[in-house]
This record gives structure tokens, sequence and C-alpha cells, in this order.
């Protein structure tokens, strides 16, 4: 099961979110999300785990749970639907039909 835990403190590493979720069961992987520009943490990351039933054990017990002075939100991660939002052409606002100014 992929679990999303967001709100983490910006200081976590993938090391200290994998001991928290390792108390729970085996841990097949641990991702914080960076900023590619900055290269600080985004506040969010996912922890992959093999057992469903373990990795539910974690949501429950973890989700509010007070990790280094912030409540951390933990609930089973969802694939990202596709609505088309965001960037992208064809969305209007110039170029096509535009006279260039001299």
């Amino acid at each position: 099961m992929n679990i999303y835990i967001g709100n983490l403190p910006f200081n976590m590493g993938e090391e200290d979110l994998r001991e928290i979720f390792e108390e729970y069961g085996e841990v097949a992987s641990a991702k914080i999300i960076m900023d590619k520009f900055t290269g600080r943490s985004k506040g969010f990351g996912f922890v992959e785990m093999e057992d469903d039933a373990e990795a539910n054990k974690a949501i429950e017990e973890l989700n509010n749970a007070e990790v280094a002075g912030r409540n951390i939100k933990v609930n089973e991660s969802k694939p990202r639907e596709n609505n088309n939002r965001g960037g992208g052409y064809n969305r209007g606002g110039g170029g096509y039909g535009r006279r260039d100014r001299y």
C-alpha cells in the first residue's frame, strides 16, 4: 500500500520517516518530496508498505500524531486524477490572431 504523509517537519529526512513507519511493519520505500528549485522539503512524502494490514494500522495510529511539533496527516495514497487542470496550451489568453506591434 502506498501511504501519503502530509504536514511533515521541513527538517525531517527520509530515514526518519522510514523509522516512524517501521514500528508498524516492513517499509518497502520512504520518499520525501523535495522542491526542485530550492532543494528543500515540500512538507509531504510517501511510504510504501507491502502488508496492507500493517499499513492500515500505521495510518490509523499515526494520522494526526505529533511529530517534531507538527500534527502529521496520514492516509492511503490515491492515484492522481487527470482533470486537465494546470499548465498547457489552447487555454486562450493571446497569441492566435494577434497583430505584431511595431
